[in-house]
């Protein structure tokens, strides 16, 4: 499979724009954020959270000789707050 057509890089493309704006937000803001762009660090957690279970599923189908592409991304109250 193509480097560029392979989804676990997409996944890992996306978690690194998210991070790059997240931290782009705080340095901007010099850690006074406005509402909005508190409710936008909001969305940015949720989003990597995401981002970080859909790898995790996908990797572990992997592992045990599952489809990894038979993973999906759940919704963004079942995995906040995972740590990585």
């Amino acid at each position: 499979m193509n480097d560029s057509t392979n989804p676990e890089n997409s996944i890992l493309g996306r978690i690194a724009t998210l991070v790059t704006e997240e931290r782009d937000l705080r340095e901007q803001s010099e850690h006074r954020l406005t509402p909005e762009e508190r409710q936008r660090m909001r969305q940015l957690e949720r989003e990597l959270d995401q981002c970080w279970d859909l790898l995790r599923q996908r990797r572990a189908r992997e592992e045990f000789g599952e489809d990894p592409d038979a993973a999906h991304t759940r919704p963004a109250g079942e995995v906040e707050n995972y740590r990585q």
